[in-house]
Parts: C-alpha cells; structure tokens; sequence
C-alpha cells in the first residue's frame, strides 16, 4: 500500500514538473484541430479552439508576465508576446496568433526543463544523504535512528554498501570509501583509523565503526548542497544587465509598435490592415525573448556541471571571473605540497649501521609531537624499526631535543644546537648542498661526534606539477606565495614549474602581493587553504579554496575544490572558458536573429508564421545551446 501511494506521488510530481510542457503540447493538438476545423468550413468552431488553445498555452506565460510586471513595476517579453497573440486575433489571424502560443509556450517549457535539470542535480545530491544510521552505545546491540537525532561524539557503525551518515573519524575498522559524491573523482579511497570520513559518500566492503565529528548541518556534504543553491540563487554581472535592459527595451519596442501602427499608413501609403499586421509582426520579431535566455540556462548548467566534478562555483559572477584571470596566486603548504615533511635523505657516521643509527634517533623523536618528529618516526615504521621504548627525553625549547641512551648522551636537533662547525663539514659539506635544495636538515651527536644526518621536505603533489603546466598551458601565470625562507621556496618553485615566487610572506604581504598583481593583471586568482590564506583570498578577483582547508578559507573563498587537487582548477577555468564562449554564441546569434526579423519584417519579406517560428526558434535553440554545459 504504501509503494503504491509512494508511486501515485512520485507520478503527480512529475506531472507537476511537466505541466507547462503538458499545456504547450495540449495547446499544440487544439491548433491542429482548429486548423482542420477551418479548411472544413466550421470556422466558428474553428475560432472557439483557437481561443481555447490561447488559454491553455498561454496562461502560465500571462500569468508570469502579469505578476511580474506587477511585483517589479516594469514590462517584460512575456506580456509582448501574449500583446502580439492577441492583436494577431484582433486583426483576424488566429492561426498565426495561436502558433505564435503555442512555440512561445514550447520554448518556456524548454526553459523551465532547463532549471528543473539543475534542481535535480541539487535534489539528486540530498537524496544521498542517508536519512538514517546505526548508532552504536555502551554494549548494546546498534540501533537504527534517524539522522536528525545525532550529535557530535555519537558512536556510528557503517556497514558494507551503505551510506556514510555523518562526518566523522573512524576509530575502528578499514575499507574502501567511494568519495565521489564530495570529490567528483570516481576512485575509491582507503580509509582506516585515525581517517575522517564524509556524510554522503559510500563506504564499499569493511565494517566501520566511527566517532561522528560534526552536526549535520555542519557536514561537508550540506556545504555543498548549501553553496551550490545559493550560488544558482545568485545572478551573473551579465545576466543582471540583460534583466535591467530588459526593461528598457521592451518599452522601447512598445514605443515603436504604437508609431508602427500609424506612420507606415501615412508615410509608406500601406493601407490599414498591412499596418497592423506588420505592427504585430514587429511586436513579435523585436521581442528580446532569445536574448534573455542567453545566459541563465547556460550558467546554472555550468554551476551544476562544476558541482557532480567536485568543483563548487557561489555565484555565476565567479564563473565569470574565472574565465578572464591571466595570474594565479597560490599558497605553498597544502596547496602546492602535501604539507607534512617527509624523509628524503639520511646519511650516517662512517662505521655506524644504518638501522642501529636510525632507531635510535626515533627512539628519542617518538617522544616529541613536532612535525619533524613525526616525519623521522614514520621513516623508521617503513623500514621496520621499532623505537625503544621508556627513554627521557629533554626538550630544549626552539633547538632540539637531548636524550640518554644506552648510557651515551645525545643531542637531536639544529646545527647550531649539535656543533656548527662539525655539521658544516659533516659528509664532505652536505648540508650546503642539501639546504640548496630546500631541505630541512637536522643532525644527532653522540659521545664521538655527529652521527647521523636527515633531510626533509615538504613534497611537491604530482598533480600540482601537472596542474601548474596545465594552467601555463591555458596562457595563466603562476606564482607562489609562501612563508618559508627563500631557499625552501626557491626549491620548491623549480620542482612545481611556477613562473615565479615570493618568500617569507606574511598574511598581510599576501594581500599586498595579491594587490600588487592586480594592477598589472587586472584579473589574479589566489588559492589557499589555510587562516593565513583568508585575507588574500578575499582580496584576489577570485579566491580558490582546496576543500580539505580550513572552515574560514572555505566560506571566503569563490570557489571551493572538494578535492585537494589543483589539476581542478584547469578544470573550472575550462568549465568558465567555455561558459562565456557559449553565452557570446547566444547573444551575438540572438541579435543577429532580431535583427535580420526586424528588417525582413520592414521589407515586408518575413510573415507572422515565419517571424513566430524565427523568434521562438532562435529562443529554443540558445536555450539548447545553454544546456551543452551539462556535459562533462
């Protein structure tokens, strides 16, 4: 019983959805009927479908009109057009009067379709959002229980196949996790312990158990659905001066009907029928329908397109702006680097075994919680090494760190900390060449001298390298920005490919960097991740955040990527590239349309039927045009 009412509503849904298709196609079969009526002679029955097909196609499109003209004061195309039907009839060319219905209502249901596709990206994307979850307390055997009565700390278990409810961190249990539903990318992910998961995206074959971190409105995946509506709610500086001059032109044209209607007869010796017709022609072939459909259709398609590939745009204006930077800023931790160091050298004291040397220094690392630390004890994990276990340590604040072991003392830290000079000379003056290249470089002493040598750096991503040529590749420059000293960032530039960068900047030289390149590009992106990155990304003419930022980062920026991986930017200015050239294509068409109408219809070349189907078929077809965007 309840699958069928499920079915009953699902069916007048989309009745709902297509009403105006419904009525345009309904009004379509009475014309014919009409048309047959007429050949056969019955044509006051003739007349009364006419009339019939004027108000059933033409009702939403009057009632559109009719309530808009009264809510902003001002006239539109939809009441040219039922103007335009009507006169048609007054002068006695029902047929023409009622095609002209019918082809205007087609073409607003094209449209409507065109904004309803976009709906159901965003309602396609809530529906993955579970509403229900296993929650899992004490000893007791899980519970199902709806999302809405979860909070943060809450216990959840995630079987095989299903729907992760909220965001979280897993605590127990590996599996891999289909992301693409956040990211756009449709590998899955491994996960396990310590790994954050996301609300929406599917967790495929182990059971996990994880401790939800967030509340639901605060989920990753409501942030999407939230900057995704309120970016289709948010009209482009183009679509805003169409809408404006909308206005305008249509007094402009009822203005020049008014005149049509009388100076033709005086002037141009057209006898009075001639004049209305032609009057009611113009009203028609200069209605700016195909213009204002030029744009709208085509950046709500792009912003739907940007969201299912993990790119989220706020607003059309950001589209636009995308399309035009010729400079990209971007942040180097996190951004251009993984943003964690790893071990990328170790060199030990001639006579010393390598494993032996190692353990020791991660014996004594493992008790600190610095980011060097962590990267040396992840090192000894890869070859096996398990650290002593017990040992104490003394943490020489901003220098290093000295600890006892097997009753010999040892110093973990900066050169100056451990012996400048004998760092300096260390393995034939490594360290010059190993801080050339943008390494940290830290030593251990014992009782006989320096030990043991380690370099590390913050690697470049793979797809940073290939995003960099990418965007080089699209005619953009590219800069870094960073706070680290100049050799580190110089490092860091060759490896990456950007055209040039900037060190030790502080948030506040960001911005002024961020002005500076303003003035000579006009038009500089800034991608950041980070609290630093913020101001800087708020000043640039589009801030890009990577998704896995910062909430502050996130919520200035212009466009967010879900995934840290900058390859999507190419992607987005891609998207916004051919955005714009799909817009022109549509203005320039539909202007060149009105135009050519306009003048066939002075030369009394184009008849109403001609100029109804020139009109709303160039309306149809800059609104298909539009819909491309769709495409992936």
């Amino acid at each position: 019983m309840d699958s069928s009412n499920r079915e009953n509503t699902d069916l007048i849904e989309k009745l709902k959805e297509h009403t105006e298709l419904i009525a345009a196609l309904t009004s379509g079969l009475i014309i014919l009927l009409a048309w047959r009526m007429e050949s056969t002679g019955l044509s006051t029955a003739a007349v009364i479908a006419y009339i019939t097909a004027f108000f059933i196609g033409g009702y939403a499109k009057a009632q559109e009109g009719i309530v808009d003209t009264i809510e902003n004061k001002t006239l539109n195309v939809e009441l040219l057009m039922v103007m335009a039907a009507i006169g048609s009839a007054i002068i006695g060319y029902w047929t023409e009067g009622a095609i002209l219905i019918f082809i205007f209502a087609l073409s607003g249901a094209l449209e409507t379709y065109a904004m309803n596709k976009n709906k159901r990206e965003i309602s396609s994307l809530m529906n993955l959002q579970p509403e229900e979850a296993w929650l899992v307390r004490g000893g007791f055997e899980p519970m199902k229980v709806p999302v809405s009565s979860l909070t943060v700390g809450d216990h959840l278990l995630i079987k095989p196949g299903e729907r992760i409810p909220a965001d979280g961190q897993i605590f127990k249990g590996t599996s891999s996790i289909d992301e693409s539903a956040i990211s756009g990318e449709s590998m899955p992910v491994t996960k396990q312990v310590g790994d954050d998961v996301y609300a929406g995206t599917v967790n495929l074959n182990g059971t996990l158990t994880i401790n939800m971190t967030k509340p639901n409105s605060e989920t990753m995946f409501q942030k999407i659905i939230t900057l995704v509506q309120s970016a289709q709610s948010e009209k482009s500086p183009s679509q805003q001066f169409i809408e404006k001059f909308e206005g305008t032109y249509v007094k402009f044209v009822l203005v020049t009907v008014v005149l049509m209607m009388f100076l033709p007869h005086y002037l141009l010796a057209w006898d009075w029928t001639t004049t209305f017709y032609r009057a009611m022609v113009l009203l028609v072939v200069a209605s700016p329908c195909a213009l204002v459909a030029s744009i709208m259709p085509a950046t709500l398609a792009a912003i739907s397109n940007g969201a299912r590939n993990g790119v989220l745009f706020k607003g059309g204006i950001h589209l636009e702006h995308l399309s035009v930077i010729k400079l990209l800023a971007v942040d180097k931790t996190g951004t251009l680097t993984f943003g964690t160091p790893v071990v990328t050298d170790v060199i030990v004291r001639e006579g010393l075994n390598l494993k032996d040397t190692v353990k020791i220094l991660a014996s004594i690392e493992s008790q600190s919680n610095h980011p060097l630390a962590q990267a040396i004890t992840k090192y000894a994990k890869e070859l096996n090494i398990q650290p002593l276990q017990g040992i104490e340590i003394e943490d020489v604040a901003g220098w290093g760190l000295k600890a006892n072991v097997y009753n010999q003392l040892y110093k973990v830290g900066k050169p100056d900390f451990v012996g400048l000079e004998e760092t300096n000379q260390f393995a034939n003056n490594a360290l010059e060449k190993l801080a050339d290249e943008g390494k940290t470089v830290i030593f251990m002493r014992d009782d006989q001298g320096i030990a043991l040598l380690v370099a590390m750096k913050d690697t470049v991503r793979d797809e940073a390298k290939q995003a960099v040529k990418l965007l080089k590749d699209l005619g953009i420059q590219v800069a870094m920005l960073t706070g680290d000293n100049k050799k580190t960032a110089k490092a860091i530039a060759k490896e990456s490919g950007v055209n040039e960068y900037i060190a030790e900047c502080l948030p506040e030289t960001k911005v002024n960097h961020i002005k500076h390149y303003l003035k000579h590009y006009q038009y500089v992106g800034m991608v950041g991740d980070g609290i630093n990155d913020a101001p800087a990304l708020a000043t640039a003419t589009v801030g890009i955040a990577m998704g896995g930022g910062t909430d502050v980062a996130l919520e200035t920026a212009d466009v967010v990527l879900m995934k840290n991986n900058l390859a999507k930017i190419a992607h987005a200015v891609q998207i916004a590239r051919k955005m714009q050239r799909i817009v022109k294509q549509n203005i320039i068409f539909s202007i060149a349309v009105i135009a050519l109408l306009i003048t066939s219809n002075f030369l009394q070349i184009v008849d109403l039927p001609f100029g109804v189907i020139g009109h709303e078929g160039s309306t149809i077809l800059v609104i298909l045009n539009g819909l491309r965007m769709l495409k992936s």
